[in-house]
Formats: structure tokens, C-alpha cells, sequence
């Protein structure tokens, strides 16, 4: 009677549910579980770090729209994928965290790595459960396949001893379940997509905000179509850039304040009103504001704001839904009023606030007159991997995206440390686009190892480090006695280039902003892996904010 192994029903299972890419790092016992996902078809990347190969799994994930898996050993192994498995729940993006265990029969020992697995996953997790039999890792991974995407998507976890992968079980009981569905598409009530349009058309200052929701539900041609039948201005959120082109005139991204400050009508497409929406709350939003909610999530409608019109469900399908309603109404927001005018006017003024930082040639650089040469050099087609504070918020305004999902940064949880496993996963997902990390110096010492991995693998990433020498901000001068640094202080000048060099990438390092376009070109020319370190003034920052950060 033949048998088979639970390390290969492991594997089998995954690419039966769709999972096609796997990141971790091996050793006991989780090893026989990479060698058969190779053999059953499953891509897998041997990782530096666990915390980086689950941030690569969610970001395959949220691009592929299957969980990436990820694969870890025991006990620390699983406590290092914690991470991981909070942002990808954060960030409502898709992921299977895999955990090794020590065998069941030792159990309450003190066995080697022994951990309360499950327990401690199950609070970053939709899903997580222990396998308790060979026979029944068929049933897991596709419970645990269909909670990551189904609903608002998330973490799982599978928990699977040593024993469990090396015992072995008849096929003929172990059944493999058809291939989870994709999610299914609920629509709003049509009386509730009536109100919404009623809502939008007695605004005086009506605004769209389009979220990452929008395009994880690959809703880019129905929100294209929504916007330019009804001339609304829109603003995207940080991952919901390139839903609709950046530079779509009816954007508002250049006068991002005054267009949630005075709108008194805001359709929230797929996003959150949390901290990065400032809480949908004065000082930052009109106190009197209306909000239309479009979320595939009942819990998140009325989250710190009052809704007015709620459309619970999948946002292709409601917004392919309103523009079926919209076929018989013949509205649309007009030109030439007082509320386009003054957006106009503010998207001016705040171009006129920084174009002297884009134009200032003066050596070490700052943010924004590197991001100008960054924006011409990068190709509208690129996945651009945003990370670090000012490099990442910056770069939000300064690198614009054209087509949706492109677009990767810390998102909703302000991970750092997210940034070589996003580029990883990019690059073996789109192996046919360029990828761009732009990333400060701080985040990139969260997994610079990794640069040994995208070395390996010879993925053409191109990485370029906006290195002022610190934490936010660097320092001019170090004190003699280094133990008197300022917490923030890192090396300033660090050669980042040289770590790729070693592993035999290529590397640039650019001091003068003159040389950055040539070493940028260059960099793109190489067929491998590249990272031009960008030295920038310590003390370059952001314009003059009206209001703080955290400010609601």
C-alpha cells in the first residue's frame, strides 16, 4: 500500500490551493517541507531572517491575490514570523505562516524550541490551528487558504509538528480539497447605491478617497470609470496609488490638507479613517463632513466617524454597481467651481513651497532634489518599495504611480523593516518589471542581509538609499566619546554599495547630486542586482507641515 509523507501532503496541498511562492528560512523540522514545495512546483526563496520572508509572503499575497506562504522552524523561528503575521492583519493582505514543532509526544517536556505556537500566533492571525493528524493537512491549508482571502483578507497560521511531517498516512484518507474559490462578490443594496449618489450630488465640496481596498478587489477599471463620468476629485491613499493615474488631473494629491480640511461630502472607497486618514476627525476634516463607506468589512463602517451611506461589500462589484445607477442619471460635478478652484490653488502653492529644494544642485542633497532624478529615471511600468520616515513620506508625494499595486510601503502598521522582503516578492512575482526600492538608511539596516539574498537569486532589484546618516535625521559632527551620540545617530557616509559589491551585485555611491541620474541609469543598464547610495544632507527634510503627523 503506498504512503505518503506529511511534508509532501504539506507541499502538494499548498499548490493544489493556489499558493505558488514560499519564503522562510530551513532547519528542524520544517526542512522536507521546502524540498517537497520544489518538488510539487512551489517557487521557494531560502530567506536571511524569518521576519523578512513573512513581509515577503504577504507582499505576494496582496500582489498575486493567493497567500504567499511562510516557512519557519520552532519556537523562535515562529516568534520571529510574529511580525510578519501582525502586518500582513494589519494590512489586510494574505499570507500562510508555516511553524515547525517539536513532536507531540513531547509535549509539556521541555522538548527542544518547544513554544505555545498557536497561542501566541492566534491574536496576529484570522486563522491559526495546530495539525493534529497527517491525514488532515489536506482540510487545514485550504481552511486556512480560503480565511486569508475570504472577507477582509489576513493572516493564517498552521502550526505542524515533526512528527506530523515525518509520519506518513494512505493517500485514499487524506482527500484533497477542490481549490478554495476565489472570494465571492457581494454587492450593496441598490436603495443604499441610490443614496450614496444622492449624497455625492448635493455636495458643494465633494471628494473621493480611493483605497488600497480598491485595488486589492482589482477594481482600477470601474473606479476609472466612476471618476471620469462623474468629474469627482479623488485623493488615493499611500497603497491605493495608481487606481487611477497620479497624474490624472482630478487628483488631488498636491493639496492633500485642504482637500480633507474643507470637503463636506467624502466617499471612502476601500480605506480606513485611522491614522493615516487622521481619524476622519477635526482639525484635519471639516467638522460637518458626510461620509459615504464603501468597505468589504461590516465592523469598519462608522469607525471614529459617523457614516451617512454604508455599502458593505466588494468594491469592484459596488462600484460596477453605481455606475449601472449612474446610467440613468445625467449628473456629473461641474467645472470651473469655487471648490476646483481652490484645490488648484493650493496644489500651486505647495508646488511653489518645495520646487526650490527640487532645484537646489547644492552638494550633500536633499529629499526632494534626489526624488526629481529618481521620478524621471523610474519606468511607469516599475514596482516601487517605499521605506523609511521622511524617504518613505516624501517619496508619496515625489514618485508618482500610474497602474495599480505597484505601490508597497509600510502601510497601515508603519512596519519598518518591510523593505527587502517586498522587493524579494516583487521581483519573483513580476519578474518582467523593473523593481525600485527607495528606501533611507535606517530601514534598510532592518534586513540588509537580504541583500545577500537578492543576490543569489540574481533578482534585478534596484535599490537606492537616501542616506543622511541617521534616524529621521543625522548629526553633523559626532562626539568624541561615541557613547554621547544623539539616539538617532547612525554612520553618516556608510557604504551601503560596498555590502552590495560583496555580494556580487553592483554598487554607486553618488555624493554630488550631478552624478545621480548617471549612476541611476547605470544601475538600471546592470542585468542584476543594484544599489546606489544616495549621501544626503543630515538635516534634509520634509517642507513646513501644516499641522503634525499623529495631529487629528
Amino acid at each position: 500500500m503506498s504512503k505518503i509523507d506529511g511534508a509532501t501532503l504539506m507541499a502538494q496541498s499548498l499548490k493544489e490551493q493556489g499558493v505558488e511562492y514560499m519564503f522562510g528560512v530551513v532547519g528542524f523540522p520544517v526542512q522536507p517541507i521546502a524540498a517537497a514545495a520544489q518538488t510539487a512546483g512551489i517557487k521557494y526563496i531560502g530567506m536571511r531572517n524569518e521576519q523578512t520572508a513573512s513581509y515577503a509572503a504577504q507582499a505576494a499575497g496582496y500582489l498575486t491575490g493567493r497567500p504567499g506562504a511562510c516557512l519557519t522552524v520552532s519556537g523562535p523561528g515562529v516568534v520571529h514570523m510574529l511580525a510578519g503575521l501582525a502586518n500582513a492583519q494589519q494590512n489586510c493582505w494574505p499570507m500562510i505562516g508555516i511553524g515547525g514543532a517539536s513532536p507531540t509526544y513531547q509535549n509539556g517536556m521541555g522538548a527542544f524550541q518547544e513554544e505555545r505556537q498557536v497561542q501566541i500566533a492566534s491574536p496576529f492571525c484570522k486563522f491559526a490551528h495546530a495539525i493534529e493528524h497527517v491525514h488532515r493537512i489536506p482540510f487545514y491549508v485550504e481552511l486556512a487558504v480560503r480565511q486569508s482571502i475570504y472577507g477582509r483578507p489576513g493572516a493564517s497560521y498552521l502550526d505542524i509538528a515533526d512528527d506530523i511531517i515525518r509520519g506518513e498516512c494512505d493517500p485514499a484518507t487524506a482527500p484533497m480539497p477542490p481549490r478554495s474559490a476565489e472570494p465571492p462578490r457581494m454587492q450593496a443594496m441598490p436603495e443604499d447605491v441610490e443614496r450614496a449618489l444622492a449624497a455625492l450630488q448635493s455636495a458643494e465640496k465633494p471628494l473621493v478617497i480611493v483605497g488600497k481596498g480598491m485595488a486589492w478587489s482589482r477594481a482600477e477599471d470601474e473606479v476609472r470609470a466612476f471618476i471620469e463620468r462623474t468629474k469627482l476629485p479623488f485623493l488615493a491613499s499611500p497603497m491605493g496609488k495608481g487606481v487611477l493615474d497620479d497624474n490624472h488631473p482630478l487628483s488631488v494629491g498636491a493639496a492633500r490638507s485642504l482637500a480633507l480640511k474643507e470637503a463636506d461630502v467624502i466617499f471612502v472607497m476601500g480605506a480606513r479613517l485611522n491614522w493615516i486618514m487622521h481619524y476622519g476627525q477635526s482639525p484635519r476634516f471639516n467638522k460637518k463632513v458626510r461620509i459615504i463607506q464603501l468597505d468589504i468589512s461590516p465592523e469598519a463602517i462608522g469607525n471614529n466617524v459617523p457614516t451617512e451611506v454604508a455599502l458593505v461589500g466588494d468594491g469592484k462589484a459596488i462600484v460596477g454597481q453605481i455606475n449601472q445607477a449612474l446610467t440613468s442619471r445625467q449628473w456629473f460635478y461641474p467645472d470651473g467651481t469655487a471648490w476646483r478652484k481652490a484645490i488648484a490653488e493650493a496644489a500651486e502653492k505647495n508646488a511653489r513651497q518645495i520646487q526650490p529644494q527640487i532645484d537646489d544642485n547644492s552638494a550633500p542633497t536633499n529629499y526632494y532634489r534626489a526624488l526629481k532624478d529618481i521620478r524621471a529615471w523610474a519606468p511607469e511600468h516599475a514596482v516601487i518599495v517605499g521605506e523609511g520616515a521622511n524617504t518613505m513620506d516624501i517619496g508619496r508625494t515625489q514618485l508618482p504611480n500610474a497602474k495599480p499595486r505597484l505601490r508597497l510601503d509600510a502601510g497601515t502598521y508603519g512596519t519598518m523593516g518591510i523593505g527587502m522582503g517586498f522587493v524579494i516578492a516583487a521581483a519573483v512575482v513580476h519578474p518582467d518589471r523593473p523593481v525600485i526600492s527607495v528606501t533611507g538608511d535606517s530601514a534598510l539596516g532592518f534586513s540588509g542581509m537580504e541583500i545577500e539574498t537578492v543576490c543569489r537569486y540574481n533578482l534585478g532589484a534596484k535599490i537606492v538609499v537616501l542616506n543622511n546618516g541617521g534616524i529621521g535625521s543625522g548629526v553633523d559632527q559626532y562626539p568624541a566619546d561615541p557613547f554621547d551620540n544623539p539616539p538617532r545617530a547612525l554612520i553618516y557616509g556608510a557604504r551601503y554599495d560596498k555590502m552590495m559589491e560583496a555580494f556580487g551585485g553592483k554598487g554607486f555611491y553618488v555624493e554630488d547630486p550631478k552624478d545621480l541620474r548617471a549612476a541611476l541609469d547605470a544601475a538600471m543598464a546592470h542585468k542584476g542586482p543594484a544599489l546606489v547610495n544616495v549621501k544626503l544632507h543630515p538635516n534634509a527634510g520634509r517642507k513646513q507641515q501644516e499641522f503634525g503627523w499623529l495631529t487629528t
